[in-house]
């Protein structure tokens, strides 16, 4: 099976934004941001650069301001590293997957605990 070419680009932003997340956005707003996926189009023109940022709702909203306020910073870096004809424009967007494994987590652990409870109930 192959790879496509933007899987191999999405690998390779992906690398490449987080290097500059911790060495070279000096923005205050951008603080203990991952970036959990990155997806290229198929035509290479658009990267859409998925995060999580632990904190209220009112940092992860000033985290993806200080994002897209980055963008020209980011995409010159891409530009320098990638040797690409063009370098595919990139737009930030917050993983709720992340938001809604925890609440799947949490309603698990919920389920366990009334079910422990009431094992402990009939045994008694």
């Amino acid at each position: 099976m192959t790879i496509k070419r933007s899987e191999k680009i999405a690998e390779a932003l992906h690398e490449l934004i987080s290097g500059l997340l911790v060495k070279g956005v000096k923005d205050p707003r951008i603080g203990f941001t991952t970036i959990t996926a990155v997806k290229v189009a198929d035509d290479l023109h658009l990267a859409t650069v998925y995060f999580t940022v632990i904190g209220s709702d009112a940092e992860k909203k000033a985290t993806e301001q200080g994002l897209n306020s980055a963008r020209g910073f980011i995409r010159k870096e891409m530009a320098k590293t990638l040797r690409m004809r063009y370098v595919p424009d990139v737009v930030f967007k917050y993983d709720e997957s992340v938001d809604y494994g925890r609440r799947i987590d949490t309603l698990l652990n919920e389920v366990l605990t009334t079910n422990t409870d009431n094992d402990n109930e009939n045994n008694s």
